[in-house]
């Protein structure tokens, strides 16, 4: 329930990610963080899981892998209870979750002992050799104690093999997630899938004859059997019996068998879990839809497109269109009419296009795109760049993204502009942004452009390639004082009216002209 009516404080916020100051799209789009695509989609995952997702939210997927996501995401939507019992698997583990890396190095890895054979025999034999002398004394074959002479060595043997309790520690602290891991794979392996995505997740659950999730129980079962080093019974097994050399030996058995395919199961339960999380949205928004992502497109036409990242009962849904090549959308519209959010949410939706998920629209149908944007820009203090650099900065790799893009031949740029070039003067503004905007269309890239600036849509540069679109307030004036409402609704044609002097008055900036 708090997922759907977007009440974020109340929606636990899982995942540490940041996007990178330079991605293209990550920062302005709010892909990480509170209130963000990742803190809608996100519930109880591996790191696999969150790691999976993060990726292709942050990387578009071609035509063929998002139809063929979109059929697994299709499959495991209405299937509320395997999507909640593989959750379940997962809260099951430790928090935090555990790294997996450190535990796929190790199976992937050289074998310690398989290195060393003779520690291996030597563990053997000396216990053999201990308890045979502890027998002939007891059963009085003996009347000295020479078994003695053998437990000392075994205490030294066991101090300066202290490597092999090292290697026992890194994979034992993982051991309850191996259980739970097993749990997952084993409901994943056994559910019914048609989806072919999923079928080759699970085509990929299985090494040495066995399943996968045979497999990691049967760690997590290895793994009981480490004795912790700071525990009292420890000293004591090791001087008769050198346990932790006899422990590491059935692991690296396990090593050997299966330690390779370790990373694929756990790959492929990182990849269900994403496209579980993708099909949270569509069991639970109706308004959804699927996309169309074809090279055959020549635009990006939406239908009732609404922001993701906006509860329903108070989301407005749009028809929108960007394209085709050779033409770019200019919207207008005073401060807080709705431009920002209409920019986030044709690029919100085009990340969760490009990912293989759901999108807030009735329908869409666009080309496979490089999404840019320029939303959010900030200067920066301690690197001395002023805003107006920042934002140029910006725009340059636009360009260059927009230059590269025209050698891509089945991939458009899509970039989004909002009030771009505000940290200089009007004058100047209005001519770079002319260029900038220009240089774009005349590239073939698609895009939508915000501004306050009325003249862009009357540049004789411009004129026959812009699109126009706006959004409008209402004023009202009693007795209080003026008041103003907004509809959220796109209409044709160029802002007819401005507020920043009304906005000024409500907030009790009545100042003498």
């Amino acid at each position: 329930i708090h997922r759907w009516l977007r009440d974020w404080d109340l929606l636990p916020l899982r995942h540490a990610l940041r996007a990178a100051p330079d991605h293209a799209y990550a920062a302005d789009l709010d892909v990480f963080g509170r209130a963000s695509l990742m803190h809608l989609l996100e519930g109880d995952q591996t790191p696999m899981g969150r790691a999976t997702l993060a990726a292709w939210l942050l990387d578009p997927a071609d035509p063929a892998t998002i139809r063929d996501r979109q059929a697994a995401v299709a499959e495991l939507a209405p299937d509320l209870d395997l999507r909640d019992e593989l959750a379940l698997r997962v809260r099951l583990m430790d928090d935090p979750k555990p790294d997996p890396e450190p535990f796929l190095r190790w199976a992937e890895g050289p074998r310690w002992l398989a290195e060393r054979p003779w520690v291996r025999w030597g563990a053997v034999a000396t216990t053999a050799l201990l308890w045979g002398l502890i027998a002939a004394q007891v059963f009085g074959l003996t009347d000295r104690p020479w078994w003695v002479i053998v437990l000392a060595a075994n205490v030294l043997a066991g101090r300066l093999l202290a490597r092999a309790y090292t290697v026992l520690a890194d994979v034992a602290a993982q051991g309850s997630a191996f259980v739970h891991y097993g749990d997952a794979l084993g409901l994943l392996a056994a559910a019914p899938f048609e989806a072919p995505v999923l079928r080759a997740v699970q085509a990929r659950l299985a090494a040495a004859g066995r399943p996968a999730a045979d497999q990691m129980r049967r760690l997590g079962r290895i793994t009981t059997m480490v004795i912790p080093a700071d525990a009292w019974s420890h000293e004591l097994v090791q001087a008769f019996g050198l346990w932790d050399i006899h422990v590491l030996a059935w692991l690296e058995r396990w090593q050997a068998e299966v330690g390779p395919a370790a990373r694929g199961w756990l790959a492929g339960l990182g990849e269900a879990e994403a496209l579980a999380a993708l099909a949270g949205p569509l069991h639970d928004e109706p308004a959804w839809s699927f996309p169309t992502v074809s090279p055959e497109a020549g635009s990006y036409a939406a239908a009732a497109l609404g922001h993701p990242l906006l509860a329903a009962p108070v989301r407005v849904a749009n028809d929108v269109a960007i394209g085709p090549a050779g033409t770019a959308l200019l919207v207008t519209g005073s401060n807080m009419s709705g431009k920002s959010t209409l920019l986030r949410a044709i690029g919100v939706n085009a990340v969760l296009a490009n990912a293989g998920g759901p999108v807030c629209a009735g329908s869409l149908r666009l080309p496979p795109v490089v999404l840019w944007t320029s939303v959010r820009v900030q200067d920066s203090l301690e690197h001395g760049v002023s805003y107006f650099m920042a934002e140029l900065r910006r725009l340059k790799q636009i360009v260059d993204a927009a230059n590269a893009a025209r050698h891509q031949p089945n991939r458009r740029l899509l970039y989004l502009l909002d009030e771009i070039l505000t940290g200089t003067n009007t004058a100047e503004r209005q001519v770079a942004a002319v260029r900038i905007v220009a240089h774009l269309v005349a590239g073939g890239a698609l895009g939508a452009v915000s501004t306050h600036d009325l003249a862009l849509a009357d540049a004789d540069r411009l004129r026959d390639s812009l699109r126009l679109v706006h959004f409008a307030e209402v004023f009202t004036r009693g007795p209080d004082g003026p008041s103003m409402t907004f509809d959220y609704t796109l209409r044709p044609g160029v802002a007819t009216s401005t507020n920043a002097l009304t906005l000024m008055e409500l907030v009790g900036l009545n100042l003498d002209e």
